[in-house]
């Protein structure tokens, strides 16, 4: 007997199969079909009439039959053919063959004594009959009794089938929608990220690697006397590689890993929220040891509100509530770890942040100059480069970006080269990567006069001359009077990246800020909108200052910092608000004196800097150190450059003088084996 199902001449194998679905368009075409059929069976027309109108056209002979309904007290006349256009004015062709004239009367017996007198009157010869209203109206009557529940129940099941993808029996249907939606990672099921995949970051990977190490290896802690922490929390801003750590983490684990978002806690019915929460740790008990990964936590996690009686987040503070409850609760948790992730920890309830809830906060910030080289190293390994990339120079080149930002920097560089249809990716089309992610995209169609044109190089070349005679300015790496996004023009510098500012450096910075609106005030007579974003940058920073850093002459030592987030009053009288104005404007007026200084004295480089930027449209370091020469002063990222260099180099001699003493050591003692070897 063959048992191959996956026999084609199988007639089990044309059955269809068995849907649902048929059974919902049969039943609808069944009630369509008995409701078009039902009642009277043709098409003809039918219309109303008073009673005496009724009587006049019984009188002139047009009845050829009544049928009277007791139960409505309406009756119907049918009109005999011959006399169909007198009722209806119109032909049998549009009336039907039996049309008939509705009227409503008030008594059966004076309905049935005008009949008589007809009759006697041989006016009417027809037949005169009754009907039951309950016989005829049995299908309307289960149609508005019975309709409305087959629509009920079939929203039902309409609305089941749209949560759960399958009804009652789907994994995620309405009876089950209290389920925890986290997925889940174990042996065999990896997400194919490892610890080799994330570079730069070492501090917070060495935490994280520690947690997988807790998990794969209690002993070593336990043994002593520790306790395993409860929770760690990434934070740090977007595209730092947060989530990309808890991959690696799912990825190197040995036990299972279950992955959701904050949002996934959040639904439409009250109370899902919670019973998510419950579900989650309960499979994670289950599988324990293993991990619990919440990205985007403050999306259920955000502090609590201090008025109850607003409303509106009761049901996120019931999930948050149940979250602590799970994390700390009476009930235990050992061998569970919950990792989150956030950018907004200060959003986050103080009891979510706790020892023995959260023990320990990784900070995963934006990457150095070092960090940045290793990125770029693992998102160049799929790209073709040529002998032109040099990848310090990128990284140098880039400061204040994420991982994200710089795997961002190698695909758009890669789709540049194949635009230009290389077959390699050079350092130009890297530069011109970066350019189009700062500044936008170039827009070359733009149309300017020609002395828009001069009024925006006399701008950025302001800028340049500036920042060459400032200490503590950025180092100039290029600028262009090209149109990018919003921009007529830019400048591009190499920002030094400091642990902390001096009042000396932010005066300087603010100094070279202005000098755009300085340059075009001396050299132009006059000043246009251009500056504004460079205003915008400079008030701020003269604000930062005076009231958060305390720098200013008559507030000295002051930080009005508020990080109360619900708070709608200043910190400080009116009459400090009007202190901190004058100091603002002083500090801004006293570096556009400056700047002007500058200007006034380099004079004529600044206008070889212009006339080389009308003519070329894009000027570089090398072009103004030609005008200026060399510049004064080296820059902070020049000597930590020099620094690592100088230490790269002392590492590497005494590596090959421990190889040269190892190679020394085991050569000695071979010739020592060889003479004792011949004296046996």
């Amino acid at each position: 007997m063959d048992n191959n199902n996956n026999n084609p001449n199988d007639p089990r194998m044309k059955m269809p199969k068995f849907n649902m679905n048929w059974i919902y368009i049969l039943a609808l075409f069944t009630i369509g079909v008995l409701y078009f059929t039902s009642g009277n069976v043709n098409s003809s027309v039918r219309t109303e009439a008073s009673y005496d109108q009724f009587k006049k056209m019984v009188d002139k002979g047009y009845a050829s039959r009544i049928v009277v309904n007791k139960d409505k007290n309406i009756l119907n006349m049918y009109v005999k053919p011959e006399h169909i256009r007198d009722v209806f004015r119109q032909g049998i062709d549009k009336t039907g063959k039996e049309p008939s004239v509705e009227v409503q009367f008030g008594s059966v017996d004076q309905v049935e004594q005008f009949v008589e007198s007809a009759k006697e009157r041989n006016v009417f010869s027809g037949d005169f009959s009754y009907e039951n209203s309950k016989d005829n109206d049995m299908f309307g009557l289960i149609l508005y009794n019975v309709l409305p529940i087959v629509f009920i129940i079939a929203m039902w099941v309409f609305i089941m089938r749209r949560m759960g993808g399958g009804g009652m029996g789907g994994a995620s249907g309405i009876f089950n929608v209290g389920k925890s939606r986290a997925k889940m990672y174990d042996k065999g099921n990896t997400t194919n990220v490892t610890f080799k995949d994330v570079a730069g970051q070492a501090g917070a990977k060495q935490e994280v690697q520690e947690i997988v190490d807790f998990l794969k290896n209690p002993q070593k802690y336990t043994e002593l006397g520790g306790k395993i922490p409860k929770g760690a929390l990434l934070v740090g801003p977007p595209g730092t590689g947060k989530t990309l750590l808890a991959k690696a983490v799912a990825g190197e684990a040995g036990v299972p890993f279950f992955s959701m978002s904050g949002s996934d806690f959040v639904e439409m019915f009250v109370g899902v929220g919670a019973s998510r929460v419950r579900d989650l740790f309960r499979q994670a008990k289950e599988k324990s040891p293993c991990i619990i990964f919440i990205d985007e936590i403050d999306a259920v996690g955000r502090a609590r509100s201090k008025n109850p009686a607003m409303g509106g987040n009761d049901e996120r503070e019931n999930t948050l509530n149940a979250l602590l409850t799970e994390m700390d609760g009476f009930g235990t948790n050992s061998g569970v770890i919950i990792l989150a992730a956030t950018n907004r920890a200060d959003m986050l309830d103080s009891a979510l942040m706790r020892a023995g809830r959260f023990d320990r906060q990784i900070h995963v910030d934006l990457p150095d100059l070092n960090e940045r080289k290793a990125i770029f190293q693992v998102h160049l390994k799929p790209i073709k480069t040529d002998d032109t990339l040099d990848i310090d120079f990128l990284s140098r080149q880039t400061p204040g970006f994420s991982g994200a930002d710089i795997a961002n920097v190698c695909n758009e560089a890669a789709l540049i080269a194949a635009r230009h249809n290389c077959k390699t990716v050079g350092k130009q089309d890297f530069l011109d990567a970066v350019d189009r992610i700062i500044g936008g995209l170039e827009k070359k169609t733009k149309i300017m006069t020609e002395a828009e044109k001069r009024a925006i190089a006399v701008h950025e070349a302001g800028h340049a001359t500036i920042s060459w005679f400032c200490e503590h300015a950025n180092p100039l790496v290029k600028v262009s009077i090209v149109p990018r996004g919003r921009a007529l023009g830019a400048a591009w510098y190499l920002p030094e990246e400091r642990a902390i500012t001096t009042k000396e450096e932010m005066l300087d910075e603010m100094c070279a800020t202005l000098g755009g609106r300085a340059a075009e005030e001396l050299f132009l007579h006059r000043i246009s909108t251009g500056a504004m974003n460079d205003l915008e940058r400079v008030t701020k920073s003269a604000y930062g200052m005076v009231a958060y850093a305390g720098m200013s002459e008559h507030l000295p030592n002051i930080c009005y910092y508020n990080n109360n987030e619900y708070s709608f009053q200043r910190p400080y009288s009116e009459t400090t608000a009007k202190i901190m104005d004058d100091e603002v404007l002083k500090i801004i007026g006293e570096q556009y004196e400056r700047a002007k200084q500058i200007l006034t004295e380099h004079s004529e480089g600044h206008r070889q800097l212009a006339d080389i930027l009308v003519k070329r449209e894009v000027i570089f370091a090398d072009d103004v150190e030609r005008i200026f020469g060399k510049r004064p002063w080296v820059s902070r990222t020049e000597e930590i450059l020099e620094a690592q260099q100088k230490a790269e180099a002392e590492a590497m001699a005494e590596k090959r003088a421990r190889e040269l003493e190892a190679a020394g050591t085991s050569l000695e003692q071979k010739v020592k084996d060889d003479e004792k070897n011949k004296n046996n």
